[in-house]
């Protein structure tokens, strides 16, 4: 798979600097394991710790297991009630998928295209993490999204994570994903209207813009913002959003019984690295992600899409 990419066009969209910080912190800087990002650790990048984990479990006859419960993706249900929401959206369903990682493993992906089958919804939205690594060829990971994307019915929006590249844009968007990229986006039913917003990677590229995403945004609207990190929570209330999607974390993916995360990744308080959450005004849902970071393995903590089911 060849794809050539108009930069010219990319540019418009988003502007010089946007365009420009994100190819120079992926060519030079998005293998780092320091000094770049909300967060200066990048555990994503601490490659030979993700070797040693893999040797470890193996060792201990545990990574079969982890494999599996990688592969036993959950549907969840998540009802939410939303102050002021239009009678037209009453029973909305939002479809989230969250930390695709299309390219880490092939069961995996083919666990996560099996489980989007026969789930009802409206709207569905991919909350960044398209890849598995932070650099080097991400055209693998464009590869299962041609498997993927297909299977989802229309509208589709979605964001960009700390792992994926800015090239991914327009394949995506051939594939029928609307891109926000501090952006907004306009949902209609029945002469309702509720607002869609994205934001582009605020973890390791920097380089999200509330003002630039809330222009379309007035006074009065319903509107969900779509943010890869939940570390974005505090900027997010203050911009007065109605409800806010994220992922990024996980859930730990590797957790104590319980589901006590050893580890999350995110300049954020546990309580946001999964599930449902509230901060002043501003609730939230953190996914634990469809697919996995680093090891192809998940402990007491099991992958999901989930259905937000929309209140009024």
């Amino acid at each position: 798979m060849n794809e050539k990419i108009d930069y010219e066009q990319l540019e418009k969209r988003i502007g010089r600097a946007h365009l420009r910080q994100r190819l120079d912190i992926q060519m030079y800087h998005s293998s780092r394991i320091l000094g770049q990002g909300l967060t200066l650790f990048h555990f994503e990048n601490l490659t030979f710790f993700h070797a040693f984990i893999h040797f470890v479990l193996r060792a201990c006859g545990l990574f079969n297991r982890g494999n599996r419960n990688a592969c036993d993706i959950q549907v969840v249900q998540n009802p939410v009630r939303i102050k002021g929401l239009p009678k037209a959206f009453s029973g909305y369903r939002i479809l989230q998928i969250s930390d695709l990682h299309l390219d880490l493993h092939p069961e995996i992906t083919e666990a996560l295209i099996s489980s989007v089958e026969g789930v009802n919804y409206d709207l569905c939205v991919l909350t960044g993490d398209f890849r598995a690594a932070t650099y080097g060829d991400y055209l693998p990971a464009m590869k299962g999204a041609r498997k993927l994307l297909p299977r989802l019915k229309q509208p589709v929006y979605g964001v960009l994570g700390n792992h994926d590249f800015i090239e991914e844009v327009p394949i995506l968007e051939d594939l029928g994903v609307k891109m926000l990229l501090n952006e907004s986006a306009l949902i209609e039913r029945d002469g309702s209207k509720l607002i869609l917003v994205g934001l582009d990677d605020a973890h390791y590229y920097q380089v999200d813009n509330f003002h630039q995403a809330c222009e379309n945004l007035d006074q009065g609207d319903v509107s969900i913002l779509l943010s890869h990190s939940p570390e974005t929570y505090r900027q997010a209330a203050s911009f007065s959003f109605d409800y806010m999607l994220s992922g990024h974390t996980h859930g730990g993916q590797i957790c104590l019984p319980g589901g006590i995360p050893v580890l999350t990744n995110g300049n954020c308080p546990r309580r946001l690295a999964r599930g449902p959450w509230k901060y002043r005004h501003i609730q939230g849902y953190t996914s634990r992600g469809a697919g996995c970071s680093a090891v192809p393995v998940r402990f007491c903590c099991p992958p999901e899409i989930t259905i937000h089911t929309l209140l009024g």
